[in-house]
């Protein structure tokens, strides 16, 4: 009778772990199609965007103000838990499973975050799409688990966002990555081989629809020895300064004391107005260079096909800036990248005799770092978007130095900072139904 028993519960858990992988395939394969979707809507409402503003670029100082101040509104009426950037509820939600059954990851939340998302490209914000496909996927994964009547785990959660960060940018060894410095609180093998499963899954169905790409195109300039010497200090050290305040900034934005912040997260409607406002207001000023993510000038940057003009940085920096604590949807990847891109494009001034891609991608590399402090997960997004290996170490030299230059102006890393406020919600919840 005990080798029956034994048996019987030897089969049962057999079969829980072939519906759990099915289940993971299954929203691996879901998330490659939404996320395909996903890159279109947003590329369709930038263009509509950009078309709108060319002939009436005065008339986005009303529209993409009223944009922001209407689609927060929304968002805080109908799904809070929709906002910002959805990188910080998935994480809340591996660290707390009991918030993955919470409105938090929801299919109705991923669809709302989806859709405002693009809304908020369709005003000019300055907002990327990759930290709502963590959410989004995250939401598929909890969705389908429910389905097949499997248990939720966090190494499905962290599979699921990292799926989501290989089907955003086309970057399979970045979701890994990605998952195991900044979504899981350490690399555990059951949960890496989870990893790796969706990241393919959900790879293989971006590339038999939307084909291989370089997301950024290809780079082929590399640097002499002396130039990686001098050129990866600035960029580690200053850009890792300028990464780290951005990280500073929104953290104050979304939990800090101060009167000052208190009284503008009363004000959620009236902030994003105001928000909007300084976005509309440098896009009108820079000719719309800083509206949406900012991939077209950032490409040129890269390519080398871009004339420097210094403004970029600062102005998509002040932009993503505004954006981001407006509490509006979006992601903040792709536009770091591009106000990396602007302070690459800063130093090469300063080395003007170097190769400009080179020193951009340099730049790029120590500004995310420092807003992310994400150093391996930067290191890779960037090689496998440009597909040039010869920077690599270069790359990380510079990495290295600009997370320690961050933590010298923001200790908290930023997405944990803001992951605390969705963890705080779902214990008020617990006590109260208590």
């Amino acid at each position: 009778m005990r080798r029956i028993l034994q048996a019987l519960h030897s089969f049962d858990s057999s079969l829980d772990l072939a519906r759990r992988r099915i289940a993971t395939a299954i929203g691996a394969i879901i998330l490659g199609l939404i996320a395909i979707a996903f890159a279109w809507m947003g590329d369709k409402a930038q263009e509509l965007f950009t078309r709108f503003q060319s002939d009436n670029i005065y008339l986005t100082l009303a529209l993409t103000p009223c944009g922001f101040a209407a689609i927060v509104w929304f968002t805080n009426r109908v799904s809070p838990a929709a906002r910002g950037s959805g990188i910080p509820q998935v994480m809340a939600a591996t660290k707390n499973l009991d918030l993955a059954y919470t409105r938090l990851l929801t299919i109705p939340t991923a669809v709302v975050k989806l859709l405002l998302t693009v809304g908020v490209l369709l005003v000019g914000g300055s907002v990327g799409r990759e930290g709502p496909t963590v959410q989004i996927a995250a939401a598929i994964m909890v969705a389908c688990h429910k389905v097949m009547r499997v248990p939720m785990t966090a190494g499905v959660l962290i599979a699921g966002g990292a799926a989501g960060v290989a089907a955003a940018f086309n970057t399979p060894l970045a979701g890994v990555a990605f998952a195991i410095e900044e979504l899981a609180s350490a690399f555990e093998q059951r949960v890496a081989v989870l990893v790796m499963g969706a990241v393919v899954i959900a790879g293989l169905v971006s590339l038999g629809i939307a084909g291989d790409y370089v997301y950024f195109g290809v780079m082929h300039e590399t640097l002499e020895l002396t130039s990686v010497l001098l050129i990866t200090p600035v960029a580690g050290i200053l850009g890792g300064i300028a990464g780290g305040l951005f990280a500073r900034i929104m953290l104050s934005f979304a939990r800090s004391g101060h009167p000052v912040f208190q009284a503008i997260r009363r004000r959620p409607v009236l902030s994003a107005f105001a928000c909007g406002l300084v976005v509309a207001i440098v896009g009108v000023a820079t000719g719309g260079a800083t509206w949406g993510t900012g991939y077209e000038t950032t490409k040129l940057m890269i390519e080398g096909e871009s004339t420097p003009s210094g403004w970029f940085g600062p102005a998509k920096f002040l932009a993503t800036a505004a954006t981001a604590v407006s509490g509006a949807p979006g992601g903040i990847f792709a536009p770091s990248l591009s106000v990396g891109a602007g302070f690459g494009e800063l130093l090469t001034f300063a080395f003007p005799d170097d190769a400009m891609p080179a020193v951009v991608l340099l730049g790029m590399t120590g500004y995310f770092v420092g807003v992310v402090r994400a150093p391996l997960t930067a290191v890779i997004i960037l090689m496998e978007t440009t597909a040039n290996r010869g920077m690599i170490l270069p790359l990380f030299l510079t990495a290295i130095i600009a997370d320690a230059a961050s933590k010298l102006v923001c200790q908290t890393k930023l997405y944990h900072g803001l992951s605390q406020g969705f963890l705080r919600q779902g214990e008020d919840n617990r006590e109260r139904q208590a």
